[in-house]
Parts: C-alpha cells; structure tokens; sequence
C-alpha cells in the first residue's frame, strides 16, 4: 500500500481558478507601487494652448516604489515662464484652486494629477503648445530628486 493514498477524497482545483488566483497575486505585486526602489511618473500630459504667454496645465500620475515617503516640491518647464502646483478644491459648492507648496506621496503609494483635482499649472508660455507636441516637465522631489518628463501635449 502506497504511504499515501492517490485520492484523498478531495476534488483538485479546477484550473480556471487556479489561473485567477495567480492573476489576483500578480495584479496585487505588481505596478501599484511603481518600479520598486524608484519614484517613477507615469501618463504625463499638458493640454494644448494656442497662444503664447496663456495658461495651461498638466497632468500625470507619480508612483513611490521606495520605503520612504516622499514629496514632490516644485516643477519647472522650459515651456513657460513659471510653474505652480495646484490643487482643486471646493468650498461652500464653490469650486477653486490654490497653490500647495508641497504634495505628499506616500511610501507604495500614488498621488493621481488630474483635472479637477492636483495638477501643474503652466503660466507665461513660452509659445503655443499644439496638440501632438512634447514638453519637459522638470519635477523635484524631497528625497528621489530631479525627476525629468515627457509630456504629450493634447486638447483638453
């Protein structure tokens, strides 16, 4: 007699949820965080603006692979005179934005600039910006450093 018995009364997982669980695994390690031990941004976009010296904003995604929290502090462009970090916000059903002189992002985690909440307010362009264009965006964070950008440049 075999020291264990071939069936042991129990039905085998059928493979179909077997591969769910695996992909389940692989969707929860991988690519929330970033590329591990990096500050990373990701989906970088400015919305286009076709006259120079007018305003415009831009958009990205930053993830924290690393163990330390961080923050982004500044940004700048050779796309225009000035840029400020701005934040959404509504206030008494008002809706208005502000400069925020920092914006955390947390160990693991990912901070999301998008309309209608953070994002880079460009002002002062340096010349139009057409929509299939590229612009550098200079991000400096508190503990990853310089983190250079290319951003596409799209109608809003």
């Amino acid at each position: 007699m075999p020291a264990f018995p071939a069936r042991c009364g129990r039905r085998a997982a059928p493979p179909a949820l077997i591969l769910a669980l695996l992909l389940m695994i692989a969707a929860c390690t991988t690519g929330a965080a970033g590329t591990p031990g990096r500050v990373t941004v990701t989906g970088a976009w400015v919305r286009a603006a076709a006259v120079a010296g007018q305003t415009t904003a831009a958009y990205f995604t930053i993830a924290n692979g690393t163990t330390t929290n961080d923050a982004l502090l500044s940004v700048s462009t050779p796309a225009a005179g000035m840029a400020q970090i701005h934040e959404t916000t509504m206030s008494s059903g008002m809706m208005g934005m502000h400069e925020v002189p920092r914006v955390d992002v947390p160990a693991g985690g990912t901070v999301q600039f998008a309309p209608g909440g953070y994002h880079v307010m460009l002002m002062s362009l340096t010349a139009p910006l057409d929509a299939g264009a590229t612009v550098e965006l200079n991000l400096v964070f508190e503990h990853a450093g310089k983190v250079v950008v290319k951003a596409g440049v799209r109608k809003g």
